[in-house]
């Protein structure tokens, strides 16, 4: 996969170069420039050393030094506190309660249903397909709002949409014509650097 950062560091990043939970993480330490090392992992063959620090054996997990984390979101919250440059979210307690919100609403509305339809549960696919494309149309007035999601300044949030937004065709999912504001979004975020470092060689595929 494209290197975060060459530079030397003790902050390793478990990754399953397919996910898109593992995406979202590895963009905000991109966005950050981040030095870490990322570990490219078969979520079907754990080595015992993941187990060792993340009881669940999920991944991303995120080992810096003695600390520990797994779950993306707490992973991605973490980096940005660890990390306060650029800020990737509001410094008041009511616009990062928002921001919270927004996270919540993105893995409940948009993350659950992929997650269904990358299952390979053939009866549940069609379902969580049309869901998810409604749920995306239905919140296409948000993408003309502000340059980012719901946001003047790139934030977590669009470090958790636009991971999605580049699944799309993988997950048999296409855009009508109507909806331009979401497709300007995601052509714009595509062509950062930082998204660009951030994708591993299979998710580059996944658009070849």
């Amino acid at each position: 996969m494209a290197v975060v950062s060459n530079k030397r560091s003790v902050m390793t990043l478990y990754s399953d170069p397919r996910s898109a939970h593992s995406h979202r993480a590895r963009l905000v330490l991109a966005e950050k420039n981040i030095a870490v090392e990322v570990v490219e992992v078969d979520p079907l063959d754990l080595p015992d050393e993941i187990m060792d620090f993340n009881p669940y054996g999920t991944l991303p997990t995120l080992v810096d030094r003695d600390l520990k984390l797994c779950e993306s979101r707490i992973i991605m919250e973490y980096l940005d506190e660890r990390f306060p440059h650029p800020p990737l979210m509001p410094v008041d307690p009511v616009s990062r309660a928002q921001s919270r919100l927004y996270l919540h609403r993105v893995d409940q509305d948009w993350y659950r249903p992929m997650d269904i339809i990358l299952s390979g549960n053939a009866q549940a696919v069609a379902s969580a397909r049309k869901e998810l494309q409604e749920n995306l149309l239905s919140s296409a007035p948000i993408f003309e709002a502000k340059a980012f999601f719901m946001s003047d300044e790139l934030s977590l949030v669009d470090c958790a949409v636009v991971p999605l937004l580049w699944r799309l065709p993988l997950l048999g999912i296409e855009l009508p014509p109507q909806v331009k504001a979401i497709k300007h979004y995601a052509a714009r975020m595509f062509l950062r650097e930082a998204f660009r470092r951030s994708l591993s060689d299979l998710e580059e595929e996944m658009r070849s």
